[in-house]
């Protein structure tokens, strides 16, 4: 189905004729012949963490996921919820958690023609400037990039926090910086704060599984399972490994038989690939954290596990502002080291010498950033409690994560494997002895 631009040689239907057409037993059989497990629509994975795979989406989990989501923020049932929303609809967030969110509780869907990205972000704070949205989703990279703006901008402020009930964030962990800098904005705004949350979803799981709710408000919290949803924990490397079954999980992959057959275990639960760790050990109902992607977890030469999840998102918030992400590397060396990518905003403001068009390579060799970003390392070493957890070399990028590369999603997230894989020389570079003079070590 197009809206225009036919393509010659190939069938398809103008969704002008759809709005026109009127009901004959043709369309009332095919209507009549979808059930639950009619395919609705085939997504792809985002590729975070390998090449993307289409996930069968069926009646059945569309519908119970939505169900779901009501069940979970009750709130939509006293008014119907106002979304702003630039998530792409190629991708389960924007295509079928957001846009089906707004359907199915009768809202109303602003498109938002920007994104968190540099260059990008302007057109999101303009739309917000004119629209209130009640219910407000983002990746943690597109907060970060709002604060600025709110900060500096009243009207934009006051038309954010207006009507907003919950700020909700996927696809990455939350600084913790930029969880206090919104409470902080939010209080100073409106006198109170509001509710941040986030939860465990994928493709496989139309997207929504389990979410944190009142309460179990708190940076990685990820909740408790939604209505229908069984979570069973594994151990494994002595993590808990994640994995769910309900009717909003995908029967498998559109002509993958062997990826399906791995995806499930012998119950029949959908391995998520991550792992969860209890808030309360002795209190379960409290709720779940997130423990890291198995899939990014590798051992030292010394066959010690490192966690990247869990030491990523400490690296994270330890160099805040300083940087807008880290890749992990270690994979069968000695040590922990980091490949870092510097938000350049920031740096700058620790040398003012530097010319505002100076290069990035040379803002990253200033010597006073360089003294900066070697104290904070020193000071984060300092709290590790071993190898698994000792970062004691890092490397400034001065080429941002590519989209075109498969280094970052359309989504804002980081692909390590596609990050270490694509900068392999760098790595290289990060381990070389004697160290070269760009490596900075504790």
């Amino acid at each position: 189905m197009v809206q225009r631009n036919a393509v010659p040689g190939r069938g398809t239907t103008l969704l002008s004729s759809l709005m026109t057409a009127a009901a004959d037993p043709a369309i009332e059989a095919a209507h009549a012949a979808i059930g639950p497990d009619t395919i609705a629509k085939i997504l792809f994975t985002s590729g975070s963490t390998g090449l993307p795979k289409g996930v069968i989406n069926t009646q059945r989990m569309l519908c119970a996921n939505q169900e779901q989501i009501r069940t979970h923020f009750a709130y939509f049932r006293d008014g119907p919820p106002i979304l702003l929303d630039w998530s792409p609809w190629n991708h389960t967030a924007g295509g079928n958690h957001n846009f089906n969110m707004a359907l199915y509780n009768g809202g109303t869907f602003y498109i938002d023609d920007g994104r968190p990205l540099p260059g990008a972000i302007e057109a999101t704070v303009r739309n917000l400037r004119e629209v209130s949205p009640t219910w407000y989703f983002n990746v943690p990279r597109g907060y970060d990039a709002l604060i600025p703006y709110l900060r500096q901008d009243e009207v934009l402020r006051r038309s954010f926090f207006r009507d907003v009930r919950v700020l909700y964030y996927a696809a990455a962990s939350m600084a913790q910086h930029i969880w206090d800098a919104l409470d902080e904005i939010a209080s100073a705004t409106y006198g109170e704060r509001i509710l941040m949350l986030t939860g465990l979803g994928s493709t496989e799981t139309a997207p929504f599984a389990l979410s944190a709710g009142h309460g179990m408000s708190g940076a990685g919290v990820v909740g408790l399972p939604a209505a229908g949803v069984e979570l069973k924990l594994v151990p494994r490397e002595g993590k808990l490994d994640a994995r769910i079954r309900g009717p909003n999980v995908t029967p498998g992959y559109w002509r993958q038989p062997e990826l399906t057959a791995a995806a499930f275990d012998e119950e029949g639960y959908y391995r998520f690939g991550d792992a969860l760790r209890f808030l309360d050990p002795e209190e379960p109902r409290k709720g779940l954290i997130f423990d890291g992607r198995i899939a990014e977890d590798f051992k030292l030469a010394s066959g010690t596990w490192v966690n990247v999840g869990p030491l990523r998102a400490a690296f994270i918030d330890h160099f805040a502002p300083l940087i807008q992400d880290v890749v992990i590397a270690g994979l069968g060396r000695n040590e922990i080291g980091a490949l870092v990518f510097p938000d350049a905003a920031a740096c700058r403001q620790l040398c003012p010498d530097r010319a505002p068009d100076a290069t990035r390579a040379a803002l990253f060799a200033h010597p006073a950033l360089r003294a900066a970003f070697a104290a904070r390392l020193r000071s984060l070493a300092a709290q590790s409690t071993g190898s698994s957890n000792r970062i004691t070399r890092l490397l400034l990028l001065e080429e941002p994560p590519s989209l075109d590369r498969g280094e970052m999603t359309d989504k804002g997230s980081i692909n390590q494997r596609a990050v270490l894989d694509n900068r392999a020389s760098l790595v290289e570079e990060l381990y070389a002895e004697p160290r070269p003079p760009r490596v900075i070590a504790e």
